[in-house]
């Protein structure tokens, strides 16, 4: 079975599985997860906990170890495994499989692991874990997401905010889930339950945002210039390579010529978006609708800008990257759901 963090409480509550897989790429909603299969697992009188953590010099043979043996003290236990890497390897992805065919009486086994590329959960010790027990998803909460986990988290302390604060808030917070609920709940600590005063909330919040190089391309074919130049702003005074922000641009502007391509040869997207390796819905609306806002001469003309930028960050040619690469991540922006181009074609 799989579950969202957020369905988790619900199904804890009709009773314990044997086995509880955690992944995802936000830490903070994999150990509120945690926290709460471990708090249900005490209410139900599993008193002991070992935790197991896959490191260098572990060995595989201490998981079926601690599933053979008996607690001395409590009737029931949790067995914790943490596997930082995500990568069991050979021995390890053995050991798994044996462990979930076989789990131990009286014994509530929790594994640990970060976020997983499709590759890894094509594997059969990430299938074994699946269906052995309940694998909690904990993807990382994106920008279009954020708004509604901000009202979310602000009505468990019985606060709420306007429309205009809580985008405040999702800008200032994006990419740092962590550090969005400790400024959240520093809301809770400073004004009382209720309606939030927005005056007040930008007084009080800190700028904690921290964005991908990777988000960059995207967030340029969605015409969203106002985040795409905070996200380069915020990548600038993190020390950011100028070459990746390049990239990830570039590589979004050459995936709309593909798809132009493709277009152009007769082809539906249905038959060609394995071919080019994406797989999310929301990416492939996002690219259908650059590929047909721009001409591909447009395409041609933005991968010969980004030419020159890579140039200039050689030191072969004059001018200021940054600002530059935001003027590329500008040619776009009439690839924005709803916008319209006011040229002629």
């Amino acid at each position: 079975m799989r579950l969202t963090p957020e369905q988790l409480p619900e199904n804890l509550k009709r009773g314990l599985a044997p086995l509880y897989t955690i992944h995802g790429e936000e830490p903070l909603l994999g150990l509120e997860a945690a926290d709460r299969i471990r708090a249900r697992a005490r209410e139900e009188g599993y008193a002991e906990r070992e935790v197991l953590t896959v490191e260098s010099g572990f060995s595989w043979s201490q998981l079926a170890m601690s599933g053979a043996s008996q607690s001395l003290f409590a009737a029931r236990r949790i067995v914790e495994l943490r596997i930082p890497t995500g990568k069991p390897g050979v021995e390890g992805a053995t050991a798994l499989a044996e462990y979930c065919a076989r789990l131990p009486d009286d014994t509530l086994t929790l594994v640990m692991l970060p976020g997983l590329d499709w590759r890894a959960q094509k594997t059969e010790w990430y299938g074994a874990l699946e269906r052995a027990g309940v694998l909690v998803d904990a993807r990382a909460v994106g920008r279009a997401a954020l708004p509604a986990w901000i009202r979310q988290r602000l009505a468990l302390q019985e606060q709420s905010a306007d429309e205009a604060t809580v985008t405040f808030l999702a800008d200032r917070v994006e990419g740092n889930l962590l550090a969005a609920w400790q400024e959240i709940r520093k809301l809770a600590l400073l004004f009382p339950a209720g309606r939030l005063e927005r005056e007040k909330v930008e007084q009080a919040v800190l700028d904690v945002a921290r964005y991908g190089v990777f988000d960059l391309g995207p967030t340029a074919l969605a015409g969203d210039v106002a985040r795409l130049a905070r996200m380069l702003a915020g990548l600038r005074g993190e020390g950011a390579a100028p070459p990746m922000a390049l990239w990830s641009l570039a590589e979004e502007i050459r995936m709309v010529g593909r798809v132009q391509s493709q277009l152009a040869a007769g082809r539906a997207p249905a038959q060609f978006w394995r071919e080019l390796r994406v797989f999310q819905a929301p990416r492939q609306e996002a690219l259908l609708r650059a590929a047909k806002a721009v001409r591909p001469r447009e395409v041609e003309e933005a991968l010969a800008h980004a030419a020159r930028i890579d140039r200039m960050v050689k030191g072969l040619d004059r001018g200021e990257v940054w600002d530059e690469l935001l003027a590329l991540g500008m040619r776009f922006p009439a690839a924005a759901p709803g916008a319209r181009r006011s040229q002629t074609r």
